[in-house]
């Protein structure tokens, strides 16, 4: 995973998805875990554990921090903690999608061309 100051690292699949989530807003562990399920159309369900491990590990390398807490008016409970994407992890996020965008070429190199 990337660190503060360092070469942005792969990113596993589940800090990939989570940024994914963040880079369009703000969310709450609950309502990331179902934007992952409806990005990935049920392919993908993140349970609390690998959540909450993960946004423990990307707040620790500065990929995310807390925003303010606030009542999500659907869910109407203010206690939910709130995470925002910094631009460490919008940089982390950006290199993974450029490393994805070399792999497709590549693939589709060799589709193309038979090997």
């Amino acid at each position: 995973m990337a660190t503060k100051g360092t070469e942005h690292a792969p990113l596993t699949p589940a800090v990939l998805h989570i940024l994914l989530v963040l880079s369009t807003g703000e969310r709450h562990g609950y309502g990331i875990m179902k934007q992952v399920e409806v990005d990935s159309q049920g392919k993908t369900k993140m349970g609390p554990g690998t959540l909450y491990g993960s946004i423990g590990r990307m707040m620790e390398a500065g990929l995310i921090r807390e925003s303010d807490r606030r009542v999500d008016s659907q869910m109407d409970d203010e206690r939910r903690v709130y995470y925002e994407i910094t631009a460490v992890g919008q940089a982390a996020l950006e290199a993974e999608l450029r490393r994805y965008r070399r792999v497709v070429a590549v693939a589709e190199g060799r589709i193309a061309y038979g090997g």
